[in-house]
């Protein structure tokens, strides 16, 4: 058996280009205002710049605005949720990105929660995920919420299926369950610590590794047939998950990279151009 690629660039791509055509219609009936995404960036974290700096190309690949907020490292947490008000307040901006990780005395999850749901495009906001756990509209967190939009994209049946994911981060392995359950799969919720974690991670039809430490779960522990989703990226391109024994033994599989990764920005920027559809249409 072969198993599929879930080949998130590709989708991603084909979805840019209907944003475009959707950008390029609110221009019309806008009188030329196009969606316009806030990015927050503290600190210099050369990682960190370099995701923001790749969020604002990918507006600009659909027709959209981006403002870039630079902030220094030594910011607190009250400069940094006046600067968030000011962005809630302003009426041409539809969507805020506040990049994570800040600086360790900045409160991250209180400036999460200040973010205006209505332009919480990135779905970091207890709010939203609330919403979004009782089947209420919310935008979804980037990551969980593009690797649902690639499951469905290749018609992977999630009704009924036993998901395992491996990771609890507020904005990544807690959120996916939701999703995933919502869909009609039952979950199991691991992490580095659940014991025989192995035979956990044996029963799922569905993986989802999303624990962040490289090749931590191993391709022995995968049963034939599963669908293998890898959120993790580590230098070398490896990541949360053992593939390269998996190609053969998997149903489908997401690369590293190539899967995931494009599919957060692309759902990023696929909310902003709604929040931004609501407010200007």
């Amino acid at each position: 058996m072969t198993a599929k690629v879930l080949d998130g660039k590709a989708l991603a791509g084909e979805t840019e280009a209907q944003l475009l055509e959707r950008v390029e219609a609110l221009k019309a009936k806008s009188g030329g205002k196009t969606p316009i995404l806030a990015t927050i960036l503290v600190g210099d974290d050369p990682a960190s710049a370099t995701y923001v700096k790749m969020k604002g190309n990918a507006c600009r690949r659909v027709g959209m605005e981006s403002v870039a907020v630079e902030l220094p490292a030594a910011t607190t947490t009250d400069e940094l949720l006046a600067k968030i008000a000011e962005l809630n307040a302003n009426p041409d901006v539809h969507g805020i990105l506040l990049q994570h990780p800040v600086p360790s005395q900045i409160d991250e999850r209180v400036c999460f929660d200040a973010i205006d749901l209505t332009k919480d495009v990135d779905g970091v906001t207890c709010l939203g995920f609330g919403r979004m756990a009782m089947g209420e509209p919310a935008y979804g967190c980037a990551t969980p919420q593009g690797i649902m939009r690639l499951l469905e994209a290749y018609d992977v049946e999630i009704e009924g299926k036993h998901a395992v994911v491996v990771g609890r981060s507020p904005i990544l392995g807690k959120p996916m369950a939701m999703m995933l359950l919502q869909k009609n799969a039952t979950v199991t919720i691991c992490h580095s610590r659940t014991r025989d974690l192995p035979a956990l991670v044996a029963q799922a039809d569905i993986l989802v590794g999303a624990v962040g430490k490289p090749e931590f779960i191993r391709a022995e522990w995968v049963k034939d047939g599963a669908v293998v989703v890898d959120a993790g990226y580590h230098p070398g391109g490896v990541g949360d998950i053992e593939l390269e024994p998996l190609l053969e033994r998997a149903s489908a599989y997401t690369p590293v990279p190539g899967g995931v990764g494009p599919m957060t920005i692309n759902t990023l920027i696929m909310q902003s151009v709604e929040s931004g559809e609501k407010s200007l249409a």
